[in-house]
């Protein structure tokens, strides 16, 4: 497999992270999105939609969206649960991940510590509005996690990758995770699987050779 990606993207981890729980090699490809790099013919051939991660599969297709990508890694292994319900409640975090979790938290996050705006930057105006937005889904996330280890029954599944990946670096967003320490529990728990890899190990030299 081959996996284009840009190293800072938290959906792009998701998969780094689902590759590597699972044990599955691949070839990296960084590509930066900030120099239009998945906007050039060649990549817009492999996903017209022009975003990463995509992941190139064993028969040389392309699989584009982040928790499409996850899907497909986990179904028939220990990241996918065998009983129906539990397998619709693992879409349903990952719907919510993507509808309420992901457009405030990662936004946030791409603005203040990526792009790096400024109070003259349009964006600037939703900035707070956002933040608590980001901050409802993790009071969602802290109701449910008290009393729970992780998301869907007692097992480790992709519904905790797919939150796991922006959560972890709110505070680059400049979210304050103290108020939630059931999230925060459950993030030492993800922290400390076998096999984790963490966003700031993998793949350093890749950025730096794409900022310098």
């Amino acid at each position: 497999m081959r996996l284009y990606d840009y190293p800072p993207s938290g959906n792009g981890y998701k998969v780094r992270l689902a590759l590597s729980t699972l044990g599955i090699p691949y070839e990296y490809v960084p590509l930066d999105i900030l120099a239009g790099q998945t906007r050039t013919p060649e990549f817009l051939a492999k996903n017209p939609n022009g975003r990463i991660p995509l992941l190139q599969l064993p028969d040389r297709s392309y699989l584009a969206e982040s928790n499409a990508i996850l899907f497909y890694l986990a179904e028939g292994t220990e990241l996918w649960p065998t009983n129906k319900i539990d397998q619709s409640r693992v879409l349903q975090w990952m719907f919510f991940e993507q509808y309420s979790h992901e457009p405030n938290i990662a936004t946030v996050r791409f603005w203040v510590s990526i792009k790096k705006i400024s109070p003259n930057d349009p964006e600037y105006t939703l900035l707070e509005s956002k933040k608590q937005q980001g901050y409802a889904a993790l009071s969602v996330m802290e109701n449910h996690l008290r009393e729970r280890q992780y998301f869907v029954g007692s097992e480790f599944s992709i519904a905790d990758i797919a939150l796991y990946a922006y959560t972890h670096v709110a505070s680059e967003g400049g979210f304050d995770l103290d108020p939630y320490p059931s999230v925060k529990g459950w993030l030492n728990r993800v922290a400390n699987r076998p096999k984790h890899v963490s966003r700031s190990e993998e793949h350093t030299s890749e950025l730096q050779s794409l900022t310098n």
